[in-house]
């Protein structure tokens, strides 16, 4: 990992340490996931299925959920089986307490503005796959759209080398009341969800983390008018940490995202030069035991540490670098959360590990990435719900609102808008 010390950084050498990695801007990219997108907009299932097979050697299916949700039930350790299970209680439990409420105001006498909440009919959902099928972003998806009473929901997930589903994201689809998941992955599935291509009917909103193809594609299929969730491409973690954190840990937390994706980025901020150089030295030694060494290892090369005189100098810092996941390894962390402004989602203390919140803590781990934790929120209930609002008014109020209404559209030019007023004042 590159060291900095942030204090004797120049300008650009801090915005180059918080960089993301190149390729998430890569041009070829960017043009090939367009040339794909406008191929399934005009050939719709002929196109996906053609994309599918040249990428993943197979063409999609659709592949029913109960047999091998069945299957997973009788043949998964008991202790996963119960693992995916309080998870998905855990998930259920967060989202329908946080689904939002109608609210009516009088905003004066004879005027009422009501916001009513309405779920989005149809939602897809994308699974990251591939390698390791990510259930685990299946449950934090569904379950908030379930929450929210979304009627349809839409899955694809990459395929398998041997077909089918994993027993796992099965089981997951099952506890989240999805009938069936389709064999489908990258930007061809993304295109597939926006436009519609044979049975995958278009969604209204097309959600989901991905890689660096995927997030490409979402953000192509938006700037088309098609509704996204939120920038979900590869993995982030920031840890904030102490001298009294304890370094083989922050390196666990570091790898823990590191180990997703090539892409991945991860970054420590502390304000202890000793700290950083053990975490450094437990990085490379954990690296030796892990299975997914070489994409941790090259998602690495993509991180900093950084040195700083003030753990408060580190708030700053995340608060630039708007990361996905934010950990705050220190033995004070409350009374940094509140200078805390941009960040996906918060890990607090020496026990607060970001895996928690990536499988069983109840809010979605489904954050924004590149900075977009600027501007987003991560998956929640208001993911998969809108807000309508509506006027009641009485005729008193009606004809006193008359005059300032069209005193205010003649001001911007629109005689229209105040004849509509000012008719109502003559009722």
């Amino acid at each position: 990992m590159r060291r900095i010390v942030w204090n004797q950084a120049t300008a650009s050498q801090r915005a180059d340490a918080l960089a993301r990695p190149d390729l998430r801007a890569d041009p070829a990219m960017r043009r090939r996931v367009t040339a794909m997108l406008d191929a399934v907009a005009e050939g719709g299932w002929d196109a996906v299925a053609t994309l599918a097979r040249t990428i993943d050697g197979a063409a999609p299916e659709r592949v029913s959920v109960a047999p091998i949700a069945a299957q997973a039930r009788a043949e998964l350790d008991a202790e996963a089986v119960a693992a995916i299970e309080l998870a998905a209680s855990n998930i259920r439990t967060f989202h329908e307490a946080s689904r939002p409420q109608d609210i009516a105001v009088e905003t004066m006498p004879g005027l009422t503005v009501r916001k009513l909440w309405r779920a989005i009919p149809r939602v897809g959902l994308y699974v990251p796959g591939g390698v390791t099928p990510l259930f685990s972003s299946l449950l934090m998806q569904a379950l908030p759209a379930r929450a929210a009473r979304v009627e349809e929901l839409i899955v694809v997930t990459p395929p398998r080398k041997d077909g089918g589903l994993d027993p796992a994201l099965a089981l997951a689809a099952e506890l989240c009341g999805i009938d069936a998941v389709w064999t489908l992955g990258g930007a061809q599935a993304v295109a597939a969800m926006a436009f519609g291509a044979g049975e995958i009917p278009a969604c209204d909103k097309v959600c989901g983390p991905g890689n660096a193809w995927v997030a490409e594609a979402k953000a192509q299929i938006a700037a088309r008018g098609i509704a996204i969730d939120l920038p979900a491409g590869p993995s982030e973690l920031m840890v904030i940490a102490d001298a009294g954190a304890n370094p083989r840990v922050v390196a666990a937390d570091l790898l823990g995202q590191a180990e997703h994706d090539a892409h991945a980025q991860v970054l420590l901020a502390t304000d202890s030069a000793e700290l950083a150089q053990m975490v450094e030295a437990e990085v490379e030694r954990l690296l030796e035991e892990l299975p997914r060494a070489d994409q941790a290892r090259a998602a690495i090369d993509n991180s900093r540490i950084v040195l700083v005189e003030t753990l408060a100098d580190a708030v700053g810092i995340a608060n630039d670098y708007a990361p996905e996941h934010l950990s705050l390894a220190v033995a004070a962390p409350d009374a940094l959360i509140d200078d805390i402004v941009n960040a996906g989602a918060v890990f607090v203390g020496y026990q607060g590990a970001e895996s928690f919140g990536d499988y069983c803590a109840g809010s979605s781990h489904v954050l924004p990435t590149d900075r977009a934790a600027r501007a987003w929120g991560g998956i929640s209930t208001h993911t998969f719900m809108k807000a309508i609002s509506v006027q009641h008014i009485t005729p008193e109020r009606a004809a006193a609102l008359a005059a300032p209404t069209a005193a205010m559209a003649r001001l911007e030019g629109l005689e229209a808008h105040a004849r509509s007023a000012e008719m109502r004042g003559n009722v």
